[in-house]
């Protein structure tokens, strides 16, 4: 087989992977119902810098957007929380799961574990 042979099969699998992965993940129903995960973490972005310093003040924008997290898919907060995307990001599991208690949000899920932390 030809190097530009072989360059346009690689190319071609390359394509058909990376379509496959993007479809699943439209169509899929995980820890933020239909709402892609990028999506969920993207409207957090308020909270950057109280994800990443226990010491800085939770912003208002961020505190609002955590609670309509929590009211409309509880599980996806910790999804994001110890998503890949997050990591990038440069925010800390061990703070960014202790905003819902900065808040001081009611119904919030104190006690329950997300990955090896339980939430304050």
């Amino acid at each position: 087989m030809s190097y530009n042979m072989r360059a346009w099969v690689v190319t071609v699998l390359v394509v058909l992977v990376a379509s496959n992965a993007f479809i699943s993940d439209v169509n899929a129903a995980g820890e933020c119902g239909k709402t892609p995960i990028r999506s969920a973490a993207a409207s957090l972005s308020p909270c950057l810098g109280a994800a990443g310093n226990a010491r800085a003040a939770v912003p208002p924008a961020c505190c609002s957007k955590v609670t309509a997290l929590i009211k409309t898919a509880p599980k996806c907060l910790c999804a994001v929380l110890l998503s890949p995307l997050a990591k990038q990001a440069g925010i800390k599991p061990g703070i960014a799961i202790t905003i819902p208690k900065r808040c001081s949000i009611k119904n919030r899920q104190a006690g329950k574990k997300c990955g090896k932390y339980t939430l304050p």
